[in-house]
């Protein structure tokens, strides 16, 4: 079979290469694809996929490799490579544009600016939109437009019979159901995602305010607190990271807001925190683009490392989750190891997806490290920590867990079910793999 991108299989010269080029955490699980295809275009996906089926093979997708977990990666199996496809198309007339999987979020958003729209498109550079789409999308304002992938309107794919279509709403509306929420376990290989645009927020902007670690309990509890004060067009931040060595609590929030004066009044926020006396550092308003925002992001993940990650949603009290964070502070791997905490709030009513579990608040973890002799522990510390926290969690989100590691709750009981129900009617032969942490 000719494929327009590169074919390479198990033991061939550039396998290996390909192999570790497929996943971006640096931690390359020890999994074997016994074929990769590296397809440049929609002709590669229809022919992959049925090049599996005759050879008898399992099939993963990458668009970005941004998976921590490398769900991809899997032994025995033909992964498709999607990186090289990252055509974008803007209409800026119908506020819509398409775009390939392995486009950038990042790319997509330099696009988009130049004629003033936007898109929610996710926090780390390089994150391509893949992925990051299935999984539901937590983007830049995704408090005010939802998970990306509510913004989805339609999905070229190809069916596990190796068929192209174009699902939607209106047409195989349960393949469309699926792919909004499903993540590493849906069951088709996506082609283009059809997307709905935004004005852009006119004002973009900052503030950061720094606390010794004696300050956590204020800072925390503050943080609950004023969740409800908080605009949507706000994203309030919590971290727990090493500064030279010694445990620092940094509260951030940037803001894409309607206007400046918005943005100051809801940055003052920043200076309500009881602890504000102690700031070793407090900036509570700074103006920024969102190339800014993302340079800031990408140095708390660097390229070339090692990661482990977890995640909880919450809506606990801050009361009862203090003793875990303490004790994540007091623990901290090697910077820039860090734990997030975010204000998420009550969200409205979502549209009919299989995306289905969000709380109040959203806590992670990511250990990141350079020496190999540091994986178990780091491992220990992201997995661990979230395992004892379990009983204070309502579920996890896809992006940032490791379900092979820990099983957790990802969609609601009865979206778990209904996916399952559509993966054995459109895959019935299991040409997919399902989430890691579930028997194929």
């Amino acid at each position: 079979m000719e494929f327009i991108g590169k074919l390479l299989a198990k033991g061939e010269s550039g396998y290996e290469e390909a192999r570790r080029e497929a996943l971006w955490n640096a931690f390359t699980p020890e999994r074997y694809p016994e074929i990769i295809v590296q397809a440049v275009a929609e002709e590669d996906c229809v022919a992959a996929v049925r090049l599996a089926r005759r050879q008898g093979l399992k099939l993963s997708v990458r668009s970005g490799g941004h998976s921590w977990a490398g769900n991809h990666l899997r032994d025995g199996t033909l992964l498709l490579d999607l990186s090289r496809m990252r055509e974008v198309k803007v209409d800026g007339l119908n506020m819509r544009a398409t775009a390939q999987p392995g486009c950038p979020g990042n790319e997509l958003d330099l696009e988009l600016e130049k004629l003033g729209l936007f898109f929610p498109v996710g926090h780390c550079p390089g994150v391509a939109i893949g992925g990051y789409l299935l999984q539901g999308g937590f983007g830049w304002n995704g408090r005010v437009h939802g998970p990306a992938c509510q913004s989805v309107v339609a999905i070229d794919l190809v069916t596990p019979e190796g068929e192209l279509i174009t699902v939607s709403e209106e047409n195989e509306p349960d393949l469309f159901w699926a792919a909004r929420g499903s993540g590493p376990g849906f069951f088709s290989v996506v082609t283009r995602y059809h997307l709905r645009l935004y004005p852009r927020p006119p004002v973009i902007a900052n503030g950061i305010a720094t606390y010794p670690l004696d300050a956590l309990e204020e800072v925390f509890t503050w943080a609950r607190e004023i969740g409800p004060r908080v605009p949507r067009w706000m994203e309030l931040m919590v971290f727990t990271h090493l500064d030279q060595g010694e445990p620092e609590v940094v509260v951030t929030a940037p803001v894409l807001a309607p206007s400046e004066s918005l943005a100051r009044e809801a940055l003052g926020l920043l200076e309500t925190c009881p602890a504000i006396d102690r700031a070793k550092i407090s900036m509570p308003y700074f103006p920024a683009r969102l190339e800014d925002l993302y340079a800031g992001v990408h140095a708390s993940y660097p390229d070339g490392h090692r990661y482990a990650v977890d995640n909880m949603w919450t809506h606990a009290p801050v009361a009862d989750l203090l003793p875990g964070i303490r004790r994540i502070a007091e623990t901290l791997p090697e910077a820039p190891s860090h734990m997030l905490w975010m204000n998420w709030g009550a969200s409205p009513v979502r549209e009919e997806m299989a995306y289905s579990v969000e709380d109040e608040t959203y806590i992670a973890l990511y250990a990141v490290w350079q020496d190999p002799a540091n994986d178990q522990a780091n491992v220990e510390w992201a997995t661990g920590n979230m395992k004892a926290m379990e009983p204070l969690a309502s579920g996890i989100q896809l992006a940032d867990e490791n379900l092979g590691r820990r099983p957790a709750r990802f969609v609601t009981e009865a979206n778990l079910q209904r996916l399952d129900e559509v993966r054995a009617a459109r895959d019935p032969d299991a040409l997919f793999h399902e989430w890691m942490g579930r028997p194929d």
